[in-house]
């Protein structure tokens, strides 16, 4: 009686809004009415292949206006939809196929060799296609008509505390942690973002984040959510992302390094009209944004979050506190403790703590993990931050145990690169940091002892990684050393190496 998912998101859409433009894809156009149908289609097409409350079903696919289409089924039928970042490894994509016991892969062309060599090796795993990619392919049109013979589906009542979607985050221990995201967490993470940003049904989002990232998902649901329009490109393409902000009028960009300069860049000489351009959420340094909204008009939001919080924990326009990670968002609680979880005094930095509806419901399989980062009834960040006195929140590094690199928006754990390197015959010790890159904000540097003799380059280890986890993973930068500093207790120094090779 008192629950809201996200198929009631798209039955309220359908009466509200009917004809007006959900997907914008190309020349395709779907309106609210029509989207509703397609999901109510899509989830009977599923349940016809025994998906039903609780099965989870993976995709595998660049940015697609079918993705829409599947959030609204899974919904309808209480699925849970496991996101997959195309950008890992075969190996890791194994993992998490596994891991997550999904029954059904939906990948589309790019993927589609991957997929089914994929599925062969989970053994039992069905796999299907958008588009005309091999094996069985989606048609929305068949699956409509089918559903229309055997009868409306009888869809399961879905509570807010239900999970929507299973999002991997990066391997903290060696191995990816699914994130469980509910109903309630999509929910109120689209109405925190829709009413902090003034959303309404006039905004037009351009997808150009990937939608199997929490950033993405957020803003293009919360923009769904407010009635307004999604437009899909299937990936960044600075020309494409200029071009259809013209043809679809477009309010709403994410954008994570490097995309803001490639855009500055690009706008200054395409010559497009950007006018209807408002807001652009996401990560990136004063320097970038500045010459952005000089040259656009529109107002870059800087935020601090996870997948974890649903998204966004703190955000608000770059300039209004230059230097900051945003203010505290209004579904969002936030303190700042010190290692015994003890409040830090005003001013100082501590963990950053998080409670609210935002929180997700655990780690997919990892009770004892979820337990500890649970304690105390406060989700635990592993982030450090400041909070002042306005409820600006600066960002101040990881914790040691949590420390953590992030390359353009990605997060990859300095421990999973390490023990991937250390795979290599030639080398002894490694510890892996973080570095200022100019065109990514962060970058992963590799400092490497080797073995007596050997003869292995930079190039041939970032090789060497990028064959075995997912490439935005791999060293950019690799510096080879007699040894490495090492503590009392013999373990490696990791702030020496910082301030010996961190510039």
């Amino acid at each position: 009686m008192r629950s809201f998912s996200i198929y009631d998101v798209y039955c309220r859409n359908a009466r509200l809004y009917k004809d007006r433009t959900a997907v914008a894809a190309g020349d395709l156009r779907v309106g609210f009415e029509a989207l509703l149908r397609d999901a109510d289609a899509f989830a009977a097409a599923l349940a016809a292949r025994g998906i039903g409350p609780g099965d989870r079903v993976a995709v595998l696919a660049m940015n697609d206006h079918r993705f829409f289409t599947l959030f609204g089924a899974v919904s309808a039928l209480g699925a849970v939809i496991v996101l997959l970042n195309w950008r890992l490894s075969d190996e890791e994509l194994s993992f998490i196929l596994g891991d997550s016991g999904a029954r059904l892969l939906i990948s589309d062309g790019n993927f589609a060799p991957k997929a089914e060599a994929l599925a062969a090796k989970a053994g039992g795993l069905t796999t299907i296609f958008w588009g005309q990619a091999g094996g069985e392919a989606l048609d929305m049109d068949r699956m409509a008509a089918d559903a229309v013979r055997s009868g409306a589906p009888v869809f399961r009542p879905v509570a807010d505390d239900d999970p929507f979607c299973l999002i991997y985050t990066a391997a903290v221990d060696g191995r990816p942690r699914g994130a469980v995201l509910t109903h309630g967490n999509i929910v109120s993470g689209n109405m925190q973002t829709a009413v902090t940003m003034g959303l309404t049904r006039e905004d037009a989002y351009i997808n150009m984040l990937p939608l199997f990232h929490i950033t993405g998902l957020n803003l293009s649901l919360s923009v769904m959510h407010a009635g307004g329009k999604n437009v899909v490109i299937e990936k960044f393409d600075e020309h494409q992302v200029l071009a259809e902000t013209e043809r679809e009028r477009a309010s709403v960009w994410g954008s994570f390094p490097p995309m803001l300069a490639r855009l500055t860049d690009a706008a200054g000489k395409d010559g497009r009209d950007l006018s209807s351009l408002r807001h652009v959420m996401g990560l990136d340094g004063p320097d970038n944004i500045r010459p952005f909204e000089e040259t656009t008009g529109a107002v870059f939001w800087i935020l601090y979050g996870q997948t974890e919080t649903s998204g966004l924990v703190t955000f608000s326009p770059a300039m209004e506190r230059p230097g900051s990670a945003g203010r505290i968002g209004p579904l969002t609680k936030v303190r700042l403790v010190d290692d015994a979880d003890r409040d830090v005094p005003p001013g100082e930095v501590g963990e950053i703590l998080v409670q609210g509806p935002l929180v997700f419901q655990g780690f997919w399989n990892q009770p004892e993990v979820t337990g500890k980062t649970f304690r105390g009834g406060w989700h635990h960040t592993g982030d450090n931050g400041r909070l002042d006195e306005d409820g600006y929140l600066w960002f101040k590094g990881r914790k040691p145990e949590k420390e953590l690199i992030k390359p353009g928006g990605e997060n990859v754990y300095p421990a999973e690169v390490e023990a991937v390197v250390l795979e290599h015959p030639d080398v002894r010790e490694v510890s892996v940091i973080g570095v200022p890159d100019p065109e990514f904000g962060e970058g992963i540097k590799a400092v490497c002892v080797l073995a007596e003799g050997s003869t292995l380059t930079a190039e041939g280890l970032m090789a060497f990684v990028a064959s075995r986890i997912a490439r935005y993973k791999k060293p950019r930068y690799v510096d080879f050393v007699a040894v490495l500093p090492k503590k009392a207790d013999g373990a490696i120094d990791r702030e020496k190496v910082k301030a010996d090779h961190g510039g």
